[in-house]
């Protein structure tokens, strides 16, 4: 019978299932190959959900899944950047697209797609269709460009939410009926689609003028009588692109397609296809429910390859030996070296330096490695020996290339596309590089690799890789470089010395990559590594070289100032003492707590000396003066030695500026640590440790922005944790500490104090940390017993978070590790300890995901920024947590701050679709003080 009344269509957005399945699960591998099947194993669970569900009197009797064909389609015909700006398709997803049209007609469920146009165009014809019918229509999706189609007889479900989305529905998400969501979208624009819309007019007042006018066009041909000036003229100045946005956003109701209604009828699965498909992928439980509710016998599926046939099927690799290594002495060598490259497609590149500090450092010889053991290292700048004296003379050493020579035939090699170049902490060799106007690209770094793969579990270093994974222990430095005040620098290695060293790195270097390349996939983190962690060298490369200009004045003037106010602080100390002592002295002070004055909790180590450390001060604290003003006296002397002396001798004598090293791979999160010097721990709690940053300052005729993540954690947390009460405060613009007390402590927002605000404060960000009662008293000053009531309020008026924290410490103790949103694995090996090291390891556990996951949207939200603001007068230059400080020309400071808050607030997208928005605070100012 033809479709008509009485019939019932579904159409399932298969892009929206697709990309659901992808990230509601970890990423998966099929055992016996290594093929990723995270999303077809997700997608098929999700079909099965679907067919199980969908009985009774409203099921339907016709279905198909709808799939995007292809990238380019008309809508890139009518504007060339359509869609420019999406990120590609993650590499381990590739492969499982096909596999999920393969899925659909597994489970006998008609699956279409159709070049040069989008899925939502071919179900805006179905949905036409069925409804010219006199048919039903249910689109499972919960994409707001399908909300057009809503209306006489058609509906949305989303089916993750299972909601159904009707023309209220539409008007609560636009603000305006199904038949002018594509007014508002027109104006509003899409940055996910790059749709460009109207400059400065969003969802709200798009609606508002929708409402207004009655459509666009009315509203376009009116444009002159908006009051508002700045408005009107973006009306009438952009008109052909708001237009252009229209005709991109509208979809098409009149796609041709091969296929008509009658070919979707619902169809039972034939066993004898569904069954050797979810075989081949290994699905095991799956296989086995739906045979069971089939009533066939379910296929055999191979075990798992055992440990010993995995490390059987390692590539096999030649001994280590130095002797088959070769020093490269001449031109024509050089040459057959790179020839060697060319032809394999890949290459291990290593640098030797006089230093570990890449701004300062000079570059030695470079290695290079084609194969396991076929390894050279070209000398360059070693210098001649200058007899029986350790140090070289200023004379080069004979059987060196003249450096720009060797420099020469590299370069090309280096900044060739199509050779892969492998290195371990390629973020040092290509500052070395760029220093002498190499780019390196494309490349592979085994430290991030190993990172990916086994944060959490060991170090990254190379000696700790090669030790661990190719039971091979490197030559140590030290024999080389010798220690103390004997130490020399490489260029004064003998060049047969350095050349066995050196090659030997590049060599376990490549040894590490053809171990590693292929465990990615079947350690389920391609794509951490290669959109969290490889993109991240360049980004950091460009802001270490960038640097910040630091005043050396305003450090000394501060540093005077804190030798002067910690001085009125020991006049202190020693009054509440009643004599004078050594307040840097432990000893001494250990004395004057607890053998003078009598105070509880001294204990004494294995010196005999009293351990007064700042948890033992903390606590004390709680009680008296003294070990308050002492902890004051050594955040003041820590300002002083860390930062503002220190600072002074970090500035670069060429530059003027600071240049900080990023560690990527510094904490088991993924958050950035800062080295030379350390620029995350600057305080910024105590007014002291804020007027750290009125040194960092902007060249003339530029100004610091800061754009900063404002709670970025407690969003995460009411996301993940799905805390209503948290979630709503967020939707709603509220104050969240001051909500969280008002929640806690039965204490209207109008009657609120800055005390009590201040105790919600750091509950709220105690409880992301796992802190205890005791933790907490230490941080608020207050007694243990009022700390702990707090936190056990908190856990009365917010139970989601109690089921958050026991959830995720289940999981950690059953598959040794936690994950963030983005799929990045933090490794626990500690949370089956026993004793304190099992309580500290279960607060990282439940702590990882959150802070890793605001990690991940930092770092997503860096690696786009560089194609966002170029263009822009504007470099950036330092992050700090949630922070991120650039240096813009005078006058485009507002134009930057629109573009890296766009970046920042939308990092999360499109692969996690966040329930509470990202929201970005910026500031601007002569000092990083002033604009943060």
């Amino acid at each position: 019978m033809a479709f008509g009344k009485g019939h019932h269509l579904h159409l399932i957005d298969g892009s929206a299932f697709i990309f659901r399945a992808y990230h509601a699960l970890p990423p998966l591998t099929r055992k016996s190959d290594g093929l990723p099947i995270g999303a077809v194993a997700g997608f098929c669970n999700m079909l099965h959900r679907y067919v199980e569900g969908n009985t009774g009197p409203d099921a339907p009797t016709h279905v198909a899944v709808i799939f995007d064909k292809g990238s380019h389609t008309f809508r890139n015909e009518i504007y060339d950047q359509y869609k420019a700006n999406r990120e590609a398709m993650p590499e381990d997803l590739r492969p499982q697209i096909p596999l999920t049209r393969t899925a659909t007609e597994a489970f006998n469920i008609a699956c279409k797609e159709k070049e040069g146009f989008e899925a939502d165009d071919i179900i805006a014809t179905l949905a036409c269709q069925a409804r010219d019918a006199g048919g039903r229509v249910t689109i499972i999706s919960s994409d707001k460009d399908l909300m057009q189609l809503v209306g006489d007889g058609v509906e949305m479900l989303d089916a993750m939410k299972n909601r159904r989305i009707d023309r209220d529905g539409v008007i609560e998400k636009f603000g305006v009926g199904p038949e002018r969501v594509v007014d508002v979208q027109a104006l509003a624009g899409d940055s996910v689609d790059n749709v460009p819309g109207a400059p400065g007019i969003g969802i709200k007042t798009a609606a508002l003028l929708i409402n207004e006018y009655g459509s666009l066009e009315e509203l376009l041909d009116r444009a002159e009588e908006i009051k508002q000036p700045k408005r009107r003229q973006t009306l009438i100045d952009m008109r052909d692109q708001i237009e252009m946005s229209k005709r991109l956003v509208q979809l098409d109701c009149e796609t041709p397609l091969e296929f008509n209604l009658d070919d979707l009828e619902v169809r039972d699965a034939d066993p004898d296809v569904l069954m050797p498909f979810l075989a081949e992928m290994e699905f095991r439980t799956l296989t086995k429910r739906i045979a069971d509710q089939l009533g066939v016998e379910p296929p055999a599926i191979p075990d798992a390859p055992t440990k010993a046939a995995e490390s059987a099927a390692a590539p096999e690799m030649p001994p280590l030996d130095a002797s088959n290594y070769t020093t490269v002495r001449d031109a024509e060598t050089l040459k057959s070296w790179v020839e060697k490259a060319q032809a394999r497609g890949y290459v291990a590149v290593d640098t030797e330096t006089t230093g570990l500090n890449e701004m300062t450092a000079d570059l030695v010889g470079v290695c290079l490695c084609v194969d396991p053991g076929k390894a050279c290292y070209v000398p360059l700048a070693h210098k001649a020996s200058a007899g029986d004296d350790l140090f070289a003379s200023d004379d080069l050493a004979e059987g060196q290339m003249p450096f720009n020579d060797a420099l020469a035939i590299l370069q090309p090699m280096l900044e060739d596309p199509s050779i892969l170049k492998i290195g371990q902490n390629m973020k040092y060799d290509a500052k070395i590089l760029a220093r002498l106007g190499i780019t390196v690209a494309p490349f592979d770094d085994t430290m991030l690799m190993s990172y990916a793969m086994h944060g959490g579990e060991h170090g990254h270093g190379m000696d700790t890789l090669s030790e661990r994974y190719l039971n091979h222990t490197p030559i140590p430095i030290k024999t080389l470089l010798g220690t103390g005040k004997s130490q020399i620098t490489f260029d004064k290695v003998p060049i047969d010395d350095a050349a066995k060293y050196a090659a030997e790195d590049a060599d376990v270097t490549m040894r590490l990559w053809t171990l590693f390349k292929p465990q990615l996939h079947q350690a389920q983190v391609t794509r951490v590594y290669e959109t969290l962690e490889r993109p991240m060298v360049k980004v950091l490369a460009d802001m270490e070289m960038s640097g910040v200009k630091v005043d050396r004045d305003v450090l000394s003037r501060m540093s005077n100032a804190f030798a002067q106010k910690m001085a009125g602080l020991e006049a202190e100390i020693h009054e509440l003492a009643g004599e004078t002592f050594n307040v840097g002295s432990p000893k001494q002070l250990g004395e004057i707590l607890f053998d003078k004055m009598g105070l509880e909790g001294g204990k004494r180590g294995k010196t005999g000396a009293y351990a007064t450390g700042a948890d033992v001060l903390e606590d004390l604290a709680t009680e008296h003066e003294l070990p308050a003003r002492v902890l004051d006296w050594r955040q003041l002397s820590k300002l002083k030695s860390t930062y503002t002396d220190a600072l002074q001798e970090h500035i670069h004598s060429e530059t003027g500026r600071v240049h900080t090293s990023y560690v990527i791979t510094g904490a088991s999160t993924g958050r950035l640590a800062s080295t030379d010097p350390n620029l995350q721990n600057i305080p910024i709690r105590t007014e002291e440790g804020r007027r750290i940053r009125e040194a960092f300052v902007a060249e003339t005729g530029k100004t610091l922005v800061s754009l900063d993540y404002s709670q970025i954690e407690l969003r995460i947390l009411a996301h993940i944790a799905d805390i209503p009460a948290l979630k709503q405060a967020f939707r709603d613009g509220l104050d969240i500490h001051a909500m969280t007390a008002s929640e806690m402590f039965d204490v209207p927002l109008d009657e609120m104090t800055p005390d009590i605000r201040r105790q919600a404060k750091a509950i709220n960000f105690g409880v992301i940390y796992g802190i205890s009662g005791f933790g907490l008293a230490r941080n608020l000053r207050i007694p243990r017993a009022e700390a702990q009531g707090f936190i056990d309020r908190y856990f009365e008026r917010f139970p989601g978070i109690k089921d958050y924290m026991n959830d995720t410490k289940a999981f950690a103790k059953e598959h040794g590790y936690v994950q963030t949103l983005f799929g990045r694995k933090i490794h626990t090996p500690e949370i089956n300890a026993k004793g304190p090291r099992a309580g500290f390891a279960q607060r990282a556990a439940i702590n990882a995901p959150i802070q890793g996951t605001a990690a991940d949207i930092i770092r997503r939200a860096m690696i786009r920024m560089p194609a966002a603001i170029e263009g822009q007068p504007a470099t950036m230059l330092l992050q700090v947590h949630d922070e991120l400080l650039f240096e813009v020309e005078n006058g485009a400071e507002d134009a930057l701050i629109d573009t890296a808050r766009d970046v920042m607030e939308g990092a999360a997208d499109p692969v996690v679709k966040l329930d509470v928005t990202l929201t970005v605070d910026a500031g601007k100012g002569q000092n990083w003080a002033e604009a943060h």
